[in-house]
Formats: C-alpha cells, sequence, structure tokens
C-alpha cells in the first residue's frame, strides 16, 4: 500500500469514528427522520403558503446560481410533498431557476464561461443549428451534460428565452418525476425493512433505468419526424448502404458484413479512394525513391563514394504505379464480395432517408435500406487564384500522371501534402519554392517541430517563402510561368516577388466530396469547413445517415477514417442498445517527411490554447546510442504529462523512424500507461524505441523523492560507519550542489 493510498485510510478512518462518537448515527435513525417529516408536515398543514414559498424560493435560487444539490432537493422535495405536489413545485422551480441561469450567462459570464466550456458550448450549437428547440429537448430528457452546464452553456447561445423555458419544462418533465416518486417512496417507508418493497426497489430501478428508456423514445420521435415527411418503407433490400469505396467506406463495410449485415458498397471510381489510388500508396512509393536519392548523395559521410545519383524520373513514376498495383488486392472487388459485401460501381443519390438511387453504365437501381453510411471522401482544394485557369494544375489528385521530372516546381502549401511533396521532388532533381501564408511549416505542429523541418529542407536546397500570400498566376519569359507572391518582412513592410516554374503543385488542403449526393434536399447540414455536420456517434440530422471519413472530418487521415468507420457501423447496427462517442485523444498524426514529424494527443500550443496544465519532458535524439551510431542525431522526444503525474497528455517525436516510435506513446495513451511502466519495460539495445524509455527516465529523475533519496544516504553512510557529523557535512553539500 503507497503512502498516499495509506493516509486515505486513516483520513477515512478517522471520518468514520468521529461520526459515531459526535452521535450523528443516531440523529440519522428512522424514528428520528420519521419524527422530522412528522414536524414538517404540521408546519405545511399551518402554513402552507410559507413552507411550499420557502422551498419554491431555495429551489429556483440553487439552479439558477448552478449551486450542488438539485437531485436531493428533488428527492427530498418528493419525501416532504408527495408525488403530485412534489412534481408541480419542483417542476417549475426547476425550470424558472434554469432560465435564470441561462439568463445570467448570457448577461453576465459570457466571456468566461465560453472559454471554460468551449467543447460543450459548440457541441451544443451544432446541435441548436441542426435541430433547434427539438436538440434542447433531448438534452433535457437524455442529460449529456449536467442540468446546470446545459444552463450557462445555452444561455450563451441565440435560443429565445421563452423557447428555452418551455422546451426545459416538458423535457425536465420525466426525470423529474421518476426522482419525486422516488423521494415519495422513501418518505413512505416505515421500517427498515420496508427498503425491499417493491414500490422502493422500483423507483430505484426505473432511475437506472431511465436514460436508456429516454434514448429509446429519442429515437422513436426522431423517427417518427422523419416518417411523417418522407414514405417510410415496410421492408429493406439492406441494412447498410455505403456510399464510397475509399478507407472509411471499405472499413464499414468490412465490419457490417463480419456480422452478418446486408450491406451494399457504391462507389462511382476506383474501389481504394484517394489512400491506395492517389494519397497514402503512391506518395510514399514516392517518397522512398526520393529518400534513395538522398542517402546516395550522403553515402560519402559513411566512407562510401557514389557521387551525385542519376535520377531515371519514369522509372521512379513506374515504382510507384507498381506499389498501387501491389496493395491494390487487398481493395479489391474480388475481396469484398468474397466477404459478403455487394459491390456496385454508379454514381449514388438519397432519394429520402431509407432509398439510394445508383446511376450506373447499365441503368438505374434504387436501394432500400435500413441505414446509409456516407463515406464519400475528399478532394483536392484549388483556390480562386487569379491566371490559375490557364495553366494545368498539378494536385495530389493528378501528379501521378507526370512523365518527366519538372525543371522548377513551386509548391503552394506547407502543410504535411506540400512538404512531403516539395522535399521528395527536391531530392529528385527539382528546384523547389514551397509558399506558405503561415510563419511556420506545418501549421498544427508546435514551432520546435517544425522549425527542425524548415531547417533540414532549407540544406536539401528547398527555396521556402514563409508568411508568404500567393496573388496571381502569370505568364513569364521562354513560355514559362510565373507565381506573384507578396511577402511579409519581420519589420512589417510587403515585398513583392515573382517565382517562375514549369509545374505549380497545389497543395492547400482538402475539400469534402458532399455535393450531388441529395443531402442538402433532406436537411443534412455542412459545417464551415465543408464538412458534414454530424453528432459524436457520427450521426447527421437524419437519424439513419451517417458520415466518416474524410467527408466528416475533422482530421482527414487514412486511419482517422477507419477509426470513425467502425464507429459509424456500430451504431448503425446496434445504436439502439448502445452509442459509442468517437474519441480523437489518442489519434496519432504523422508528416513522412525527412525527418518525420509525428505526434499523439496535445501539442504545446493545444494545451495552452485549452488551458491545460502540463509538464514537459524533452529528450534529445543526440543522446541515443542508435542515432549516432547511425549518424541521425537531429530530432527530439518530447511528452506533456499531467503536473507532478505519469500520465500522458501528448507526445512529439521528431526524427528518423518518428512514425515508429510514436507507437509506443499512441499504446500508452490509449490503454493508460504511464511513464513509469514505459520506464519499467525492457527495450531491446541499441534500438530507436530506447528513446521512449530514455524520456520515461529523464521524467522519473525529475520527479525522484529527494526526501527520502538523503534519508537512503544517511542510512548507507551509517552501514559505512561514518560519523554522524560528517554524513550532514556531506547532505548539506549534496543539497548545495543540487541547488
Amino acid at each position: 500500500m503507497t503512502r498516499r493510498r495509506l493516509v486515505l485510510v486513516l483520513v477515512l478512518l478517522t471520518i468514520v469514528a468521529l461520526f459515531f462518537l459526535s452521535g450523528a448515527n443516531e440523529l440519522l435513525t428512522l424514528a428520528n427522520l420519521q419524527a422530522e417529516q412528522a414536524r414538517f408536515q404540521a408546519w405545511l398543514a399551518e402554513e402552507p403558503v410559507v413552507v411550499v414559498g420557502g422551498f419554491f424560493v431555495l429551489y429556483v435560487l440553487m439552479a439558477a446560481l448552478s449551486l450542488p444539490g438539485a437531485t436531493l432537493l428533488t428527492v427530498l422535495g418528493g419525501a416532504l410533498f408527495g408525488f403530485g405536489w412534489g412534481l408541480l413545485i419542483i417542476s417549475f422551480a426547476s425550470t424558472l431557476g434554469a432560465t435564470l441561469a441561462a439568463l445570467i450567462a448570457r448577461t453576465l459570464a459570457r466571456a468566461p464561461l465560453e472559454k471554460r466550456f468551449a467543447p460543450q458550448l459548440e457541441r451544443i450549437n451544432a446541435g441548436i443549428r441542426r435541430e433547434g428547440a427539438f436538440y434542447l429537448f433531448t438534452l433535457r430528457l437524455i442529460p449529456l451534460f449536467p442540468f446546470f452546464v446545459i444552463n450557462l452553456v445555452v444561455g450563451l447561445t441565440r435560443m429565445r428565452l421563452w423557447t428555452f423555458y418551455w422546451v426545459s419544462q416538458l423535457g425536465m418533465l420525466p426525470g423529474t418525476a421518476v426522482f419525486v416518486n422516488a423521494g415519495r417512496e422513501l418518505g413512505n417507508l416505515q421500517s427498515l425493512s420496508d427498503i425491499l418493497s417493491p414500490g422502493l426497489v422500483g423507483s430505484f430501478v426505473l432511475i437506472g433505468l431511465f436514460p436508456w428508456l429516454a434514448r429509446g423514445l429519442v429515437a422513436i420521435v426522431k423517427r417518427r419526424r422523419l416518417a411523417l415527411r418522407h414514405a417510410r418503407p415496410t421492408r429493406f433490400d439492406y441494412d447498410i448502404v455505403v456510399i464510397g469505396a475509399g478507407s472509411a467506406g471499405l472499413v464499414a463495410s468490412y465490419i457490417a458484413a463480419a456480422v452478418k449485415a446486408r450491406v451494399a458498397l457504391v462507389e462511382r471510381d476506383r474501389l481504394g479512394g484517394d489512400c491506395l489510388n492517389t494519397g497514402c500508396v503512391p506518395s510514399k512509393a514516392l517518397i522512398r525513391a526520393a529518400r534513395a536519392a538522398a542517402e546516395v548523395r550522403e553515402a560519402g559521410r559513411y566512407g562510401i563514394q557514389a557521387g551525385e545519383p542519376r535520377v531515371d524520373f519514369g522509372a521512379v513514376m513506374a515504382h510507384v504505379r507498381r506499389a498501387v498495383r501491389d496493395v491494390e488486392p487487398h481493395d479489391s472487388r474480388e475481396r469484398y464480395e468474397g466477404l459478403g459485401v455487394e459491390v456496385l460501381a454508379g454514381e449514388a443519390r438519397l432519394d429520402d432517408p431509407w432509398r439510394v438511387r445508383v446511376r450506373a453504365a447499365d441503368g438505374e437501381r434504387v436501394l432500400t435500406t435500413r441505414h446509409v453510411i456516407v463515406a464519400s471522401g475528399a478532394s483536392p482544394k484549388v483556390p480562386p487564384l487569379p491566371g490559375l485557369e490557364t495553366i494545368e494544375v498539378l494536385t495530389s489528385d493528378n501528379l501521378w500522371q507526370l512523365e518527366a521530372l519538372p525543371e522548377r516546381l513551386v509548391v503552394l502549401g506547407g502543410g504535411p501534402i506540400g512538404c512531403e511533396l516539395g522535399q521528395s521532388f527536391a531530392r529528385l532533381g527539382s528546384r523547389v519554392s514551397l509558399v506558405e501564408m503561415g510563419p511556420q511549416l506545418l501549421p498544427r505542429e508546435d514551432v520546435d517541430a517544425a522549425d527542425l523541418l524548415r531547417q533540414r529542407l532549407v540544406s536539401e536546397g528547398v527555396e521556402l517563402w514563409l508568411d508568404t500570400r500567393a496573388l496571381r498566376v502569370g505568364p513569364g519569359a521562354d513560355d514559362a510561368h510565373v507565381l506573384e507572391v507578396e511577402r511579409r518582412l519581420p519589420s512589417g513592410e510587403i515585398e513583392v516577388h515573382r517565382l517562375p516554374f514549369d509545374r505549380l503543385l497545389v497543395a492547400v488542403g482538402r475539400q469534402a466530396n458532399v455535393t450531388g449526393l441529395g443531402l442538402e434536399a433532406l436537411g443534412v447540414e455542412t459545417n464551415a469547413d465543408g464538412t458534414l455536420a454530424v453528432d459524436e456517434s457520427l450521426q447527421t440530422v437524419l437519424p439513419n445517415v451517417w458520415a466518416c471519413g474524410d467527408v466528416a472530418g475533422p482530421f482527414q487521415l487514412t486511419h482517422a477514417s477507419a477509426h470513425q468507420a467502425w464507429h459509424a457501423t456500430v451504431n448503425a447496427l446496434f445504436g439502439e442498445l448502445k452509442r459509442f462517442r468517437v474519441s480523437y485523444r489518442a489519434l496519432p498524426a504523422v508528416t513522412f517527411t525527412e525527418p518525420e514529424v509525428a505526434r499523439v494527443g496535445l501539442s504545446e500550443r493545444e494545451a495552452r490554447r485549452q488551458g491545460v496544465e502540463f509538464e514537459v519532458t524533452r529528450y534529445s535524439l543526440a543522446e541515443l546510442d542508435r542515432a549516432i551510431t547511425e549518424g541521425r542525431t537531429e530530432g527530439f522526444v518530447k511528452v506533456l504529462t499531467v503536473p507532478g503525474r505519469d500520465r500522458i497528455l501528448g507526445a512529439s517525436v521528431v526524427g528518423q523512424g518518428a512514425g515508429e516510435l510514436l507507437a509506443e506513446f499512441t499504446l500508452a495513451m490509449t490503454h493508460g500507461i504511464g511513464l513509469n511502466k514505459l520506464l519499467g519495460t525492457v527495450h531491446p539495445y541499441p534500438t530507436w524505441s530506447e528513446a521512449a524509455k530514455a524520456t520515461a527516465g529523464l521524467w522519473k529523475n525529475a520527479h525522484k523523492p529527494e526526501r527520502l533519496l538523503r534519508w537512503l544516504a544517511r542510512y548507507f553512510a551509517w552501514r559505512r560507519g561514518v560519523h554522524r557529523s560528517e554524513t550532514r557535512a556531506a547532505s548539506t553539500e549534496t543539497r548545495r550542489k543540487d541547488a
């Protein structure tokens, strides 16, 4: 038993002892409570207005000021006033208090509440935008958040107070009735044996079952509202129709077929989506070829003289296409049909929430389905830049049709795609200029991580234009083109430059594929970034239409799509019994440049923005034996932890194989493993994975028990026969050096 646990046990035992020694246990006997209740009933009979009015005012004040104890007062009201009067009094008091709390938040506390409850506020605002008063009703009926949070946060929205009042009055009524009834049953106890009476047991069972019953009621109401607008089929061809056969759609289809649901997968282009055909697979094949060229150039540092590599760009692209072909069977039609998925080629459009019209080369077909999962992916975003229409723009979609290596390549965008492809083409021999509007590369990462990548790109000949905005594309000399840009200098002055190029690669992000699906006509809204609006279970405003992958956001990553696909499919098929809220707390992300930049959980920037307190432990790869032997010492491991504890809030790794090293921290965050256990895990020597253990060792050294160590020093000195005065002097000298 640890010291902390021992202290806690002693405190609890002391409290229990004081409870009995003070005689408080005698005040809580059934006879005493019944006597107090009898006196209260007599007072109520004599002065009903005073008693009821006082209780009403007390309840309103507690709710209005968001004080704890409303649930206890609700149960107490049932015991004191009975079910009928208790429900009447508490229902109006709680609603009035909630409305006053919303008014107070709206009038006095907007700024601090917006900061403190930012995640809740965003989710509730999104729900109110989608479904208005009905969303508030569902929050009241099934409290995903404590009622006081709903009061404060909805008070910050633009919902009318009268709407807030009557929806709260109606939505809180069933739950209030359940707790008032439990209080009434408690008030009717005549002896302790009555605790096992059917009425009291049933009341508490109802409290436990109420959230589940309320969730079912809300689902029925949603389906009923939907059925009033559209003609629901009496039978269905499929349990799920999945639109889009990219990463998300394939995983959704696989999971549905694995649990023996009947599933149809509709794809208008190629199975595998962007990841297989134009994204992850071809880009990593290109990166590998480019790294080989860089390794040849750098071979001299290891005593191997190879000279400048000769790059056959046609052969490089053949290697890329070969990699796509070799991975393709994993995502093939034959494989998924073998798993039990019906694969359909064609354009999909929703006629209504249960009917999907598929237009194929051989005609049209209407599929009836209980659920629809939209996994239509995203496409490269092309900005409305003047003059862009006069050239053939390269994107991550059409890049792979290049037959010749561009001599001069301008990359627009300094995010992961722009950095990966820009570095690769520079290594293969292109003169690359990379333009980024922000002050750093990889805007989602911390400055120290982005700065290491910046240094490496500059050393490899990439011309970086940070804090630079593209203005227009125009003609240049010798049939070339120029990109006109303006760059903001540290002094605040603006400089205009003309960057000549043979090809322009646009990598400024991706936009969700939502057009042509019939979703807008059905009332499915999109977010400000163009992704479909979904809740935490990935459900749209239509209760049987779900979305996952790039079309849903917020992370356009293959593994994020698969993560979402599991949640969307399981929630669609089994949501009546159990819903799973998708969590991104331990979602890893890797930029496959050299050095690689990998992160899971919070960065320092995100932690500060969210107001999360943290400690930072940083380990330089220059200290790692394996990095030294390979001459790859650039980079670091940085771990954010809860102050004073080893629980990991986030980890960033920059360096050779950072994406592989990140897996250990992702596992730790997912399963609640702290740095102490990482330190206690044997790692093979010499490996890159030792960096994780070394980082944990640095954290442990910073949190070592100094007092215990001083006592141990005295103990060992005593065992050695050292005089006590010498021990004290040595201890004082040690503390002085530590200081």
